[in-house]
């Protein structure tokens, strides 16, 4: 099942995502519940993730998986209960996914079914646990967007606009003197903005924006 979603944030360009791939497991009633939760941009690369775990671990009774991408203004959601009665596995596991905070995350967990039938109920709540805890011991960083941005400045203005460049957190990519300077510098995209305008104000209009891309 597919969901498309629209959610305000308070920031679009900058969040937490998981940092590499973590595994745990819960026992509930001799039922094992192995979860693994990782990093994935794209719905194409949640599924490779989801079908690498079912093909790691075909033994099993159920793969019940959840993912999130993006967390901007939209954000593409996924989720099956493979098996499990319906509503007592996927969507707990969305749940508390859109509680963490984390985007461009996708999670299975794997169950091995122990001889004991735990109940719609019982279910849900070993779904939730099994997530809760993943989560706990999942590592993440910060995913920061940027952007690439081309300068074309007078040759006396260059020392200026390089004392200007102290005031951001960029990257100079490359220098290019010809007739002019042609500068590439890469930027956070939540800083781009304010840079540009400064940059045209501090020398009167006189640089040139040749093209921008991320």
């Amino acid at each position: 099942m597919f969901i498309q979603i629209l959610k305000p944030y308070l920031n679009m360009n900058e969040y937490y995502i998981p940092q590499q791939t973590n595994r745990t497991e819960i026992k509930i009633n001799k039922s094992r519940f192995i979860t693994h939760v990782g990093y994935a941009s794209s719905v194409d690369i949640a599924r490779e993730f989801i079908s690498n775990i079912k093909a790691d671990m075909s033994d099993a009774n159920h793969h019940v998986y959840a993912f999130r991408i993006g967390y901007a203004n939209t954000v593409i959601e996924g989720m099956s209960d493979d098996g499990e009665p319906s509503g007592t596995a996927g969507p707990p596991t969305l749940a508390v996914l859109r509680g963490a905070d984390i985007g461009d995350i996708v999670c299975v967990t794997t169950r091995y079914f122990g001889g004991k039938k735990l109940g719609t109920g019982g279910l849900v709540k070993a779904y939730t646990e099994s997530i809760q805890t993943a989560l706990e011991t999942l590592k993440t960083e910060l995913l920061i967007t940027k952007e690439i941005i081309s300068i074309q400045i007078p040759y006396n203005l260059y020392n200026i606009v390089n004392l200007y460049f102290s005031d951001y957190e960029l990257v100079i990519i490359d220098e290019e003197f010809a007739e002019d300077v042609s500068i590439r510098v890469e930027i956070q995209e939540s800083n781009k903005d304010n840079f540009i305008e400064n940059l045209i104000d501090k020398t009167s209009g006189k640089v040139k924006f040749i093209d921008q891309g991320k």
